[in-house]
């Protein structure tokens, strides 16, 4: 099934499932473009439906 595919991915791609309904799911990863890309394409055949990217962010740590 489709569903325990993108689960299965999911995991292997260490992404987390942000929202689940009994016809999609949201999927959070981060890393390097690579990766991110790489996971989109796995997912296209699964009925990947969109891609939203925030690019780089950066955070002080305060001491």
């Amino acid at each position: 099934e489709k569903r325990v595919e993108a689960l299965r991915l999911a995991d292997i791609f260490r992404a987390n499932v942000v929202d689940s309904t009994l016809g999609s799911f949201v999927f959070e990863i981060t890393g390097a473009p690579e990766k991110i890309d790489a996971f989109a394409e796995l997912m296209r055949p699964l009925g990947l439906a969109e891609v939203a990217r925030t690019g780089v962010a950066a955070l002080l740590r305060g001491e």
